[in-house]
């Protein structure tokens, strides 16, 4: 039998992972995860995301496609490596002068449950169909995706009620600090190379990108970035947020799917 990897092809994760528009959910994950001091600090004092930032979106996006449509023996290799990185991350944050470590289960918790609220966001937001089941499941879908990184079942939430409630309890530990006003100023104005941004539309596509992301955090995390939160913002977000999941569906599915993905459905069509 051929391996179909953590979450297979009926899944949820399937869907909302292999969704153009998660790349935007990508996005307003790296945002909110950015308001967590500790868990900036990590990234900020051990990570060259100033210095190579477009690789460490694409090595983030890699992993998160290896541990979707990936085998279980490819997710959990990837898993392996990210368990190794954490292990030598430590040190003390110099704006809250704790300590952390990359490997500790309530930081871990943070970056897991910042990404599965917001590819559900996003998802949802793009008038994708989702019910309220689909949405449950694809939470407790993803303590499969937690595991991986070293989190137990219990460390995190298993439905959209408990992600809410984790939320609400996380809260009074975020804040807005000089490295996540760092990572907010990338996500609107990321360096491109100069004939990028003359000859191409990539600087304006970007600008428009992260606007939505910006647009989709919750009411609280915009404010604490300073970002106003206007009457009918969402409303407009959401519209946008269509159109553009609309205008991606129309590239070809070889283009738009990642090498993983592709490598996921050509291994079950063989085994067909």
């Amino acid at each position: 039998m051929t391996d179909p990897g953590l979450f297979g092809p009926g899944s949820v994760t399937w869907r909302i992972h292999g969704d153009p528009i998660s790349f935007v959910g990508g996005l307003r994950a790296l945002l909110l995860q950015a308001l967590h001091p500790l868990a900036m600090a990590g990234v900020a004092q051990h990570s060259n995301y100033r210095d190579d930032p477009w690789g460490r979106l694409s090595r983030t996006a890699k992993y998160v496609s290896t541990a979707t449509f990936g085998t279980t023996e490819e997710a959990q290799a990837a898993g392996a490596r990210v368990r190794a990185v954490h292990r030598h991350i430590r040190g003390v944050d110099d704006q809250t002068g704790l300590p952390y470590t990359a490997d500790d289960p309530r930081l871990l918790a943070w970056v897991h449950n910042a990404t599965v609220d917001s590819m559900l966001d996003a998802y949802g937001r793009s008038g994708a169909r989702l019910s309220s089941v689909d949405a449950d499941n694809y939470v407790d879908e993803q303590v499969a995706m937690a595991g991986l990184v070293g989190l137990r079942p219990q460390d995190v939430p298993r439905t959209v009620a408990d992600l809410r409630a984790y939320f609400d309890a996380v809260r009074p530990q975020l804040r807005i600090t000089p490295a996540a006003r760092g990572v907010a100023r990338f996500g609107v104005a990321p360096p491109m190379p100069v004939w990028v941004q003359v000859a191409t539309p990539a600087r304006i596509a970007w600008a428009g990108v992260s606007t939505l992301a910006f647009g989709m955090l919750p009411p609280w995390a915009r404010r604490l970035y300073g970002v106003p939160v206007l009457p009918g913002a969402g409303l407009a977000t959401d519209f946008a947020t269509r159109g553009l999941r609309g205008a991606l569906l129309a590239v070809p599915e070889s283009l738009r799917r990642s090498p993983e993905q592709k490598a996921a459905f050509s291994r079950l069509a063989e085994s067909a």
